[in-house]
């Protein structure tokens, strides 16, 4: 019975901590890339350390949040910025090899800055020049590298069929690889699902170099990295996805209620409405504080519907007539088109912006933080968030994304996003300043906002989406996987299939290499 208790704790030891007890070799590291550098595609001319010119440039092109720019961080040894396949797999085997961790950016959109942060020596794998794309118009689906935007995407899209559309999100930086691993979604997510939900095949480069597709990788690690993230798991190179048909004409409206409108009764009417409404209609709600010598809160009704205006108009003023939408508030488009305007592109803006990827260094400082709302909150309740938004001295906004339609019919655990029935709408808090002074007060006011929040949304766990990342709600040292503390963020990011995740991070990374601060931590059944 000693040695069975024994044995007990020296497992549950090592399940705690997580860690791979070895020191970091930095100058190993940058030898074994350039040893192991195939001549056919070699891999010198993709390495970038502080030494070199263009490596702050490299840094800051994909770095999005200004609160995590740091190109003078010395725990970053390199950016290799892969241009084949090969390069992903050195850099994973040399790393491993070497105990230095990876962090792998495709779009540079983590939230908290995940994708090019560590406080051990690291190595950022830069997927930005693995961007092709094929489209199968006949098949009706894509092909598309982990490094190609969304913008990308949907033009190359557009360019083979003016009807088939892909169901990812809004911002066309975003890079296909984690965007689509983590879940991303957009505004066909009520007619079709989101992006994980057409996904039939992956390429990815496992923990120990090895590139494997759906076959190969089996059942389990292919439901994973559909909602899961794929930087606990591996390195995704690309995806295999179905198109989904829209018709040739869509409209699109963004009209503006403020408070002394009666912004709050019309919310109201929209959360009883929005997740019911036809599944060919997407109809977010944002409320935001104005500038102006006279501030105030506003909230924007953003709409796309798989339609024509006429019937659109039909459609609000039977089911939300309080919004009064005109013929005149709506304009008609191709789905391409319909990617300027949400976002934000003047109309007439030509669709080329769609291919342009930043090079600048992030311009503003952000906090995000996400929330599911499965009953209306109650106007007394809106009037406390709007209390609270109010005390902002930046700008600060919410959206409300509404669920309903499909996402009613896909199980939770169809793939590792579990966020679908029962769920009204999502919620994204997002505050930006400028002024590196104003963070403390910002982020100060982000928690209180969430705090008030806390009794109108989902609870036990309280359930927060894995794309808007939110190191507030739980994290590891760059180092180390406590499972105690991942099954804390881990529950509220995949609910009830954070146990068969940790299940297979176990089966298919058991040295767990690729970790992070909110990465998902193995579980070991006895």
């Amino acid at each position: 019975m000693k040695e069975v208790f024994v044995m007990f704790l020296a497992l549950l030891v090592s399940v705690s901590s997580q860690a791979v007890v070895q020191k970091p070799n930095t100058g190993n590291f940058l030898r074994c890339l350039r040893d192991r550098s195939n001549p056919k595609n070699p891999i010198t001319k993709a390495i970038f350390t502080h030494q070199n010119s263009t490596f702050t440039s490299s840094y800051v092109s994909y770095t999005k949040n200004k609160r995590y720019s740091n190109p003078n961080d010395t725990n970053l040894i390199a950016i290799v910025e892969a241009k084949h396949e090969s390069h992903v797999q050195t850099t994973v085997v040399c790393a491993k090899s070497n105990a230095i961790q990876i962090r792998i950016r495709s779009g540079g959109h983590d939230y908290e800055g995940l994708s090019y942060i560590s406080s051990v020596p690291f190595v950022v794998l830069d997927m930005n020049n693995l961007r092709s794309i094929t489209v199968d118009v006949s098949g009706k689906k894509a092909w598309v590298q982990a490094g190609a935007t969304l913008g990308e995407l949907y033009t190359k899209i557009s360019e083979a069929s003016k009807t088939l559309a892909f169901p990812a999100g809004v911002c066309p930086t975003l890079g296909a690889g984690g965007h689509i691993s983590g879940g991303g979604y957009g505004n066909l997510i009520r007619k079709y699902g989101i992006s994980v939900d057409h996904v039939v095949d992956a390429q990815l480069v496992d923990a120990n170099g090895k590139i494997l597709n759906r076959a190969s990788m089996g059942e389990d690690m292919f439901w994973a990295i559909r909602g899961g993230g794929g930087a606990s798991f591996g390195v995704i190179l690309s995806w295999t996805i179905n198109l989904v048909e829209v018709p040739k004409i869509i409209t699109v409206f963004n009209v503006n209620k403020t408070l002394g409108q009666g912004a709050t009764d019309v919310l109201y009417k929209w959360q009883l409405v929005s997740s019911k409404l036809p599944r060919e209609l997407f109809l977010r709600a944002m409320p935001q504080t104005t500038k102006g010598a006279n501030k105030t809160l506003a909230v924007n009704f953003i709409a796309q519907f798989l339609g024509s205006s006429k019937r659109l108009v039909q459609i609000i003023n039977k089911n939300l007539p309080e919004l009064g939408l005109k013929r005149e508030d709506c304009y008609e488009m191709s789905w391409l088109n319909t990617t300027l305007f949400w976002a934000e592109f003047p109309l007439g803006t030509p669709t080329s912006v769609l291919l342009k990827r930043p090079s600048n260094p992030p311009g503003a400082f952000f906090k995000s933080k996400s929330d599911y709302v499965k009953k209306p909150i109650s106007k007394e309740g809106m009037e406390k968030l709007w209390k609270t938004m109010l005390k902002f001295n930046d700008h600060v906004f919410m959206q409300w994304n509404p669920y309903g339609g499909v996402m009613d019919t896909i199980p939770s655990n169809a793939t590792a996003f579990p966020h679908r029935k029962g769920n009204l709408f999502k919620v994204q808090y997002f505050a930006l300043w400028f002024d590196a002074n104003a963070t403390k007060a910002n982020l100060g006011l982000m928690k209180e906002l969430y705090d008030v929040a806390e009794p109108y949304v989902s609870s036990n766990p309280r359930e927060a989406f894995l794309n808007y990342r939110d190191i507030d709600i739980g994290s590891n040292p760059s180092g180390v996987t406590n499972v105690g503390e991942g099954k804390i963020y881990g529950s509220k990011y995949f609910v009830g299939n954070l146990e068969r995740l940790m299940n297979i991070k176990a089966k298919y990374d058991p040295d767990n290499f690729f970790r992070y601060e909110q990465s998902i931590p193995r579980l070991w059944t006895m």
